[in-house]
C-alpha cells in the first residue's frame, strides 16, 4: 500500500526490499523517489494518512519539513523517501544489495500488516 500510494504521488523509482533474509531490523524497506523536499513530506504525509485509514499508525517518523529524507517505521515494514539526490548518495540497494527485489505491482494491496508474515 506504501508503494502503490507512492506512485500515486508522482513517486519515482520506487523501490520493494525483501528484508526478512538479511536483517532483523524489518521485513520489508519500500524506497521512493522524490524530485523536491516539498514532495518528500508530500509522499511521506499520503502514505500516513492511506495506511492510518487502513488503521496502521507509523510507530514513529524521523525527519520534518523541508527533509531531504524521511523515514516512516511500520516496525516490519520501513518506508525510506528520499530526494534523488539523498537517495543517490546513501544507495540503500547496494548497501542492502543482498535483499530480494519485490515486484509491488503484483501484491495484493488487500493484505493488512495485521496478518502473520511468512518466513522461509
Amino acid at each position: 500500500m506504501a508503494a502503490q500510494t507512492a506512485e500515486s504521488k508522482k513517486g519515482e523509482n520506487v523501490v520493494v526490499l525483501d528484508m526478512r533474509h538479511v536483517t532483523l531490523v524489518a521485513d520489508y524497506f519500500v524506497i521512493i523517489s522524490a524530485l523536491n523536499v516539498i514532495q518528500v513530506e508530500s509522499i511521506a504525509d499520503a502514505i500516513e494518512d492511506a495506511l492510518g485509514q487502513a488503521g496502521v499508525r507509523a510507530l514513529r517518523r524521523i525527519g520534518g519539513p523541508r527533509a531531504h529524507w524521511i523515514v516512516l517505521d511500520y516496525g516490519g515494514v520501513v518506508v525510506h523517501v528520499f530526494t534523488v539526490e539523498e537517495r543517490a548518495y546513501y544507495n540503500l540497494e547496494r548497501l542492502w544489495g543482498d535483499a530480494q527485489l519485490i515486484d509491488h505491482k503484483a501484491l495484493s494491496y488487500g493484505i493488512t500488516m495485521s496478518e502473520p508474515r511468512p518466513h522461509t
